[in-house]
């Protein structure tokens, strides 16, 4: 696969040749550095998002620039490090048995898999980088005294309602203080060229909560409380055992497993915080908590909007009714939550009052995208986040990038506005997807690698319901879309979430194979973001690393730190103690920090 080499490539090459005790190591990661810089913060078309891919026989153009000038990367050092990261030590619980305490524990070591192609010796000293980004996922930043959520449903999921996540603000800002501290890519010390999130990035689907993440990304400051702006409405002040109540001495279910009482902590889950905003451009992929209601049922129904920005809010339901309707929701039964409705009627008297807020409105995917192209939230750029005023026209979430000079970014919208926490693509994305990427193929001066980006995974997309506003077109799965990947050599990765759980697929097909990575949400525990570095190995190899961090928060809390500081590190703490949490969301180690080899197109 042809490569091509920019003049700024070239200039620094020779340079760094000219500086005095340069091994040829730096003189690579430099080299590398330098291309994977030059095509920083930019959407691609003509048509990028709207359908049409870039004529076949010229490389595909610009399409929207950031607002401004993005800063420049933090200073890359010459060589790997592991420093703020996992290569260096990972949250980990101090005692056996009742609420346990993190501290710092044992790294997580890269591991090296050759699935898809031998790794060979001495790769080491000949690779140079390709790309590097971070990857964020399931932020879901939550509006927890929203009508509309179901906590009552704990009993049925864990999801339903979590005792942390009060603080999912404060935890998602330390973990852009994470990205904004970290010193460049940490295998190749290569300059980090952008963040994607790939969906998921609110809960409830609420115009609150898309405000807060657009804040949280591109800096600013952030009160997250609906409602009464005195104080916090919701069930952790209902006197339900149902839930662990923090200022009160309630003996609830989670008191009676060793949660804390935190005089306090309530106040301060709505207290503002205040966000530095990324120093790297960033774009934005779509989830089904995004679009979805719940996260899984049918969009734009007058009733949902109605009771989410209404006067009372269900805290409470038998666990029979319970247990059906999840079980309903669980088979797709319930695509468009007749049934949730249903309850919500019938349970009227048993609701509790809470303050009316327009701001809790489950907003449209016109909406998202034009506050993603406000330019109030443009940050570091790009204006839009890889969305742009064609996706607007055209009714699409879907879009194409420049990561950097050698790798082109796809992000794909897996949702199905049917109904259901299951995804799929529909026939005209799937046929863009293909155009984009055979046009990549007679891209001038060789083909891009690319990676392609989406919340959901290959397993977790087998939902085929029609959306409502395409009633002919047909919706596609995870198989298809890893045959059609499959067959095309320039496909490296799939990059993705959804599941909340770290792993790493490889998938070989009869035309070429690539990496399917999957990472963990930062709403359960661990609590991840994800390095991505690609580099050729100049043996016939490609190389992705992956590198997973935590927040900046640090891993011992405090229960008398109440600060920004301190509630981000509750909010890990909690989150690996919250009853039904799931200690294989970690992965094993080979889904975590590795090395994932496969031989070039």
């Amino acid at each position: 696969m042809q490569r091509i080499r920019s003049v700024a490539t070239e200039a620094a090459t020779a340079t760094a040749a000219a500086a005095a005790g340069l091994d040829r190591r730096a003189l690579l990661a430099a080299t590398g550095a330098v291309t994977l810089s030059a095509g920083i913060g930019y959407a691609l078309g003509p048509g990028a998002g709207a359908g049409n891919a870039a004529p076949a026989d010229r490389a595909t153009v610009p399409r929207s620039r950031p607002a401004h000038a993005a800063p420049a990367a933090p200073a890359a050092p010459r060589m790997p490090y592991k420093n703020g990261t996992t290569l260096l030590t990972a949250a980990a619980p101090h005692g056996t048995t009742g609420y346990r305490r993190l501290g710092d524990g044992p790294a997580w070591p890269r591991v090296v898999r050759g699935d898809l192609a031998a790794a060979k010796p001495g790769r080491e000293e000949r690779r140079t980088a390709l790309a590097a980004f971070v990857q964020f996922t399931d932020l879901h930043l939550v509006d927890v005294q929203n009508p509309l959520r179901y906590e009552y449903l704990r009993a049925q999921t864990a999801s339903a309602w979590r005792p942390h996540e009060s603080l999912s603000v404060a935890g998602a800002v330390a973990l852009v203080e994470r990205v904004n501290a970290l010193h460049g890519a940490p295998a190749t010390g290569a300059p980090l060229h952008c963040v994607v999130t790939t969906g998921d990035n609110t809960d409830n689907n609420s115009r609150a909560e898309l405000d807060w993440f657009l804040q949280v990304m591109s800096g600013g400051r952030i009160t997250p409380n609906t409602g009464d702006p005195r104080r916090y409405e919701g069930v952790q002040a209902s006197g339900l055992g149902l839930y662990w109540h923090p200022d009160d001495p309630l003996r609830d279910a989670d008191k009676r497993l060793g949660f804390p009482h935190l005089h306090g902590f309530l106040d301060a889950a709505i207290r503002e915080v205040n966000s530095p905003g990324l120093r790297l451009p960033w774009y934005s992929t779509v989830g089904n908590h995004d679009a979805l209601p719940g996260g899984c049922w049918a969009p734009r129904d007058p009733y949902f909007t109605e009771f989410a920005t209404g006067g009372k809010k269900l805290m409470s339901l038998d666990e029979t009714r319970g247990a059906a309707l999840w079980k309903a929701v669980k088979k797709g039964h319930d695509p468009k939550g007749a049934r949730f409705k249903e309850i919500l009627k019938g349970e009227k008297r048993r609701m509790r009052s809470v303050t009316p807020d327009a701001s809790r409105a489950p907003f449209t995917p016109a909406e998202y995208l034009q506050a993603h192209l406000d330019p109030a939230h443009a940050g570091p750029g790009p204006i839009g986040h890889g969305y742009t005023q064609e996706n607007l026209a055209a009714a699409t979430q879907h879009y194409s990038f420049r990561i950097s000079d050698d790798v082109l970014g796809i992000s794909l919208d897996s949702t199905d506005p049917g109904g259901h926490y299951e995804g799929s693509l529909g026939t005209a994305q799937l046929r863009w997807l293909e155009r984009e990427l055979k046009a990549n193929e007679r891209r001038d001066g060789g083909p891009s690698y690319v990676v392609v980006l989406s919340h959901h995974t290959s397993r977790s997309m087998r939902n085929l319901r029609h959306d409502p506003a395409r009633p002919e077109e047909a919706r596609h799965g995870g198989d298809e879309i890893v045959e059609l990947l499959g067959r095309y050599p320039s496909v490296l990765a799939w990059v993705n979430g959804h599941s909340h759980k770290n792993a790493i697929t490889p998938h070989r097909t009869p035309h070429g194979a690539f990496w399917e990575v999957s990472t963990a949400s930062h709403v359960d525990f661990p609590q991840l973001a994800r390095v991505v570095e690609l580099t050729d190995n100049h043996d016939g190899t490609i190389s992705l690393f992956t590198t997973l961090i935590e927040s900046a928060a640090p891993n011992r809390t405090d229960f008398a730190d109440l600060s920004q500081t301190g509630l981000a590190a509750l909010y890990r703490e909690l989150s690996f103690n919250a009853p039904g949490a799931r200690p294989a969301l970690g992965g094993d180690a080979g889904d975590r920090n590795t090395e994932l080899v496969l031989r070039k197109g």
